[in-house]
């Protein structure tokens, strides 16, 4: 039977399953004539210490797997996920708990096929559509839907950085929905410059911000333990318990975060990625042909590196790895010379270098084999997944404690005046604080979304500023308008449900299709659970539609 992301989770390998070194293996098997004497112990044994060298750099850390799916768990976080439970609390108390539950235990198995896709293919879900979808006019349409649902999502993004700037700093609407955009683009051109690991760190501090802003209320003023237990029945009171629960839903399982976090797993684990530790921040233009390596006596001239797929490179932001770098340690290019004769520890002639070629595996190419990968993977959307579970329980648990009943509490900026006015300032400014974090974090995230929707359906690069412009003026207009952001949060959420199914459907699809993921396609209960989520959550987003176009 296949592999598949449930069924070896519980797998019980207690080693790291890393394989080694790609380098090392192609030395071994280079096809070279050994020297003789005493001359083949030195290169052997030297052969063999570079190798268990390379292999202890190739194998990192399993903290440093960590990271992916805590960006892509920001998207969870947004201020239209703070907007629907404080609602949720303030209207009905503990009534809904079983629906954040619910949609978080659903939210870990949507982003671990994500986060998957993106680890076995090396390709993020827009890039995989891209290629299947062979009519360009189908691909073009594609695009457009989700590209709207990305614009929405950003709407709602850039609108609660606004109402926190104006909450904290008395800053008007229009200027701090400038002011968050401004931001996301340096967080953006961080990623682009610094490579997603320094992106990731910048976001999990966003994120620490958001868990303590949202969180610090409730071990002030704790919930009732017995009604927190009774939330957890599934039930609904009236219709617009039932719009709620499709709303918290609609908030939490975006399409952005899917499509986000298949290419984030893909950058993540580009192959230099796996072995330096850190992102170079040349262009794969750059490198596609290096210098060539210093002449050595009676060697062959040097290879030429083969470039990796043009999946690896997430355009409009930098490679996330060197193409074709070259195995050998030292100066790039240089060559392990072993021995007073001059012979090479590099591959013969036949062999096109100790590179990475362009049929390597991505297991060779990385230096860590896939199966190590998911199983980091799979932590990486444990711990994600309960910390945004963990948060949007609180913010709807501290609305359920000190706002259920209260008047005005249906807005952000009511809810910030009725903490204030229980709690005290110190905590209505901790949930600001978090809300502008949220803002700022998920803003971001959704315009790496955006660019990577655009580059794998359309197989477009627009400059990254340009991009970012765009996407904001909707945001800009409608703060410029004295809309009520509240209204605007709740009504980008309807938009997004329009987006659910064209990004789940495809998902749950291609992640069980062996000619896709191989021996780690789902396994047919993890194919009938995304099933089951997917109609779910379809379902429920149909009620919403329904309940807000007829009124109900």
């Amino acid at each position: 039977m296949p592999k598949s992301g449930l069924d070896t989770a519980m797998d019980a390998s207690a080693g790291a399953p890393a394989i080694a070194d790609a380098g090392a293996d192609v030395d071994d098997a280079s096809g070279a004539t050994a020297p003789a004497g005493a001359a083949a112990a030195v290169s052997a044994g030297a052969r063999s210490t570079r190798a268990e060298r390379r292999a202890a750099v190739s194998t990192p850390r399993a903290a440093w797997l960590i990271g992916p799916a805590l960006v892509a768990g920001v998207a969870y976080l947004d201020p239209g996920n703070v907007a629907s439970n404080m609602t949720a609390g303030a209207q009905y108390g503990y009534l809904l708990v079983w629906i954040v539950v619910l949609g978080n235990v659903m939210a870990w198995l949507i982003q671990y096929l994500s986060a998957k896709l993106g680890v076995v293919t090396g390709e993020s879900l827009p890039e995989v559509l891209g290629r299947r979808i062979k009519n360009k006019w189908g691909r073009r349409a594609y695009w457009l839907q989700a590209e709207l649902v990305a614009m929405a999502t950003d709407l709602a993004e850039v609108i609660g950085g606004a109402v926190a700037l104006n909450l904290l700093f008395n800053v008007p609407l229009i200027w701090g929905g400038l002011i968050t955009g401004a931001v996301s683009i340096a967080l953006l051109m961080l990623q682009s410059r610094r490579g997603p690991r320094t992106f990731e760190t910048v976001v999990i501090g966003l994120l620490v911000i958001i868990t303590i802003g949202f969180t610090v209320g409730v071990f002030i003023a704790p919930p009732d333990p017995g009604a927190l237990v009774g939330g957890l029945v599934p039930r609904f009171e009236d219709t617009g318990s039932v719009l709620l629960a499709a709303s918290i839903l609609g908030a939490t399982i975006m399409p952005h975060a899917i499509y986000a976090h298949s290419a984030l797993a893909r950058d993540r684990f580009a192959p230099s990625a796996g072995r330096a530790g850190r992102t170079p921040r040349r262009r794969t233009a750059d490198v596609a042909a290096p210098a060539a390596a210093p002449a050595v006596a009676g060697a062959p001239a040097a290879p030429t590196s083969v470039p990796l797929s043009q999946s690896a490179t997430n355009w409009p932001f930098e490679s996330q790895n060197v193409t074709g770098e070259r195995e050998n340690v030292g100066a790039a290019g240089e060559r392990e010379n072993v021995g007073a004769a001059g012979e090479q520890d590099n591959v013969g002639a036949a062999t096109p270098t100790a590179t990475i070629g362009a049929s390597a595996t991505l297991d060779e190419r990385r230096g860590i084999s896939t199966a190590r990968l998911l199983r980091a993977t799979r932590w990486d959307v444990s711990i994600a997944m309960a910390i945004a579970g963990t948060v949007n329980l609180c913010i709807l648990l501290l609305a359920a404690v000190n706002l259920s009943g209260v008047a005005g509490t249906d807005s952000l900026e009511g809810a910030y005046a009725a903490l204030r006015d229980s709690l005290g300032p110190v905590v209505a400014t901790l949930f600001a604080v978090g809300l502008l974090a949220s803002g700022l974090a998920s803003s971001s995230v959704g315009a790496y979304a955006g660019a990577e929707i655009m580059h794998g359906l359309l197989r477009v690069r627009i400059p990254l500023l340009a991009r970012r412009l765009v996407t904001l003026i909707p945001a800009l207009v409608v703060l410029s308008l004295g809309i009520d952001p509240t209204l605007a949060l709740v009504l980008s959420q309807v938009v997004l449900s329009f987006g659910i199914p064209f990004a789940l459907i495809p998902l749950v699809s291609i992640t069980a299709k062996a000619e896709v993921l191989g021996e780690w396609r789902n396994h047919w209960a993890t194919t009938a659970a995304g099933i089951a989520a997917s109609i779910f959550l379809i379902t429920l987003n149909g009620v919403l539609l329904w309940l807000v176009l007829t009124g109900g």
